[in-house]
């Protein structure tokens, strides 16, 4: 009799319902002996000066590639090492401290014999990946992170899915437990980023800001008039106002002058019309939380002062200039 075909999405719900039951249970796992095993994986990782040499074969391998990349943007040095390369040349870049984490569901995946085998005539830390407590990668690891058992969402449960998920998923929280167990910040993260809008979000207001003698000031007795020529001649729509000592005490934008141009513009002192209060930022404030100073208030902003810890300004940043660094 032929089996009636599902339709597409109840194929995909079906798959996704069996593979949130993986994580789930993985979840739960975490709460008792996969979890007192995944905070010593994280402490040996962390103490070790050597490099995370990450290998698997086949989709465990892919998985592999995944986690090692996330584990070297977070701070924590590694590479991939193919296991079928290895026997041929590639242990060579495995050096005396670093540690292995090998990746396989059954733990009997016949290339990372030699991987096992040079771990242990080199003394190195295995940390195993599996699914099987009693295989042959268990048995070789010092320390062994048991997968749960979980159905494949593939119908005839041959195609790995759940399996390489639920790898994925511990993956991830490996490298994630590392990075707050390095206080790895921001700023940090934007130092291996440098490339594409993520790169720019990260990029420090410093790297972006004018300075010097493009940056609009004025003195505090500045007349009106020459307020207006200052900004018209530094095109930011606003001056910063400044006492005898440098230091920011106002600032006047294109809309304080529209409420007091009926006043006489030679005898009117910036003081008296600047806004005593500006929004202000420093020079390491990250761009994207720049740009959230500027928008996320009830009447945005196009420009920020950037000061020093005195108060003193550094220089000075647009809106378009996050726009042509690609922020958003």
């Amino acid at each position: 009799m032929t089996q009636m075909l599902r339709s597409p999405l109840s194929s995909a719900l079906s798959t996704l319902a069996t593979e949130r039951v993986g994580l789930q249970t993985l979840e739960a796992e975490m709460g008792g002996c996969l979890g007192e095993t995944f905070s010593r994986a994280v402490e040996r990782i962390f103490i070790s000066p050597g490099r995370v040499v990450v290998t698997g074969m086949g989709k465990s391998g892919h998985i592999g590639r995944k986690i090692q990349s996330t584990l070297a943007s977070t701070g924590t040095p590694s590479l991939f090492m193919h296991p079928a390369e290895a026997a041929h040349g590639d242990l060579g870049m495995v050096g005396p401290e670093d540690i292995i984490l090998a990746l396989s569901n059954s733990g009997e995946t016949a290339e990372l014999a030699a991987v096992l085998s040079h771990a242990s005539r080199q003394k190195l830390c295995v940390i195993a990946m599996t699914a099987a407590p009693s295989s042959a990668l268990a048995k070789a690891a010092e320390i062994v992170l048991i997968l749960p058992s979980a159905k494949e969402a593939c119908p005839m449960g041959l195609a790995p899915t759940t399996s390489t998920l639920l790898q994925l998923a511990l993956g991830d929280a490996l490298a994630l437990a590392l990075l707050e167990r390095r206080n790895f910040t921001a700023n940090d993260f934007s130092v291996f980023h440098p490339g594409g809008r993520l790169g720019a979000r990260l990029r420090p207001v410093r790297d972006l800001m004018h300075t010097g003698d493009a940056i609009p000031l004025g003195t505090m007795d500045l007349p009106l008039r020459a307020v207006i020529l200052e900004m018209t001649r530094k095109t930011f729509g606003c001056m910063g106002v400044v006492d005898s000592e440098g230091v920011l005490k106002g600032l006047i934008a294109d809309g304080d002058l529209r409420r007091v141009l009926d006043r006489d513009l030679d005898n009117t002192k910036a003081a008296e019309v600047m806004n005593t209060a500006p929004i202000t930022t420093s020079a390491h404030t990250l761009a994207q939380d720049a740009l959230v100073l500027m928008n996320e208030r009830p009447k945005p902003i196009t420009s920020l002062f950037v000061l020093d810890d005195d108060r003193r300004p550094l220089g000075i940043i647009h809106l378009h200039d996050l726009l042509r660094a690609g922020i958003v």
